[in-house]
């Protein structure tokens, strides 16, 4: 699997952002995908996690009610709508995907054995 997260830039506080993440082959259907971030000097952060049918999401809770984790099994695309993005939110996003037939919650790193290249959201105070 081959992830592609695409969408970042900068906005002002209080803007939004789409990311998107687009998968490459036949699974993505079938597996959990999750958005994480990682600001400078930190650890990689988790964002938000979607099931394979969308029947569960899951977010931290500093970005409860402002994000929107979604996805679209026919595009092979999972999205993250950011609104109400604060300064704190900067940081570079990676999209994840976990193997076909792993049962997790999808709030850890080591829950993903696939990662996209990340892309850099920065707000501006």
């Amino acid at each position: 699997v081959q992830l592609q997260a695409s969408g970042g830039g900068l906005v002002q506080a209080g803007g939004s952002l789409r990311l998107s993440c687009a998968a490459s082959g036949r699974t993505f259907s079938s597996v959990r995908m999750g958005w994480f971030r990682q600001a400078p000097g930190k650890e990689r952060q988790f964002v938000a996690t979607i099931s394979w049918n969308s029947g569960n999401t899951y977010y931290v809770d500093s970005v409860k009610g402002r994000f929107t984790i979604s996805r679209d099994n026919t595009r092979n695309t999972v999205y993250l709508q950011m609104n109400s993005l604060k300064p704190e939110d900067t940081a570079v996003y990676y999209c994840a995907a976990t193997r076909p037939g792993t049962f997790t919650i999808g709030n850890r790193v080591y829950d993903y054995d696939y990662w996209g290249q990340g892309t850099l959201v920065t707000v501006s105070s």
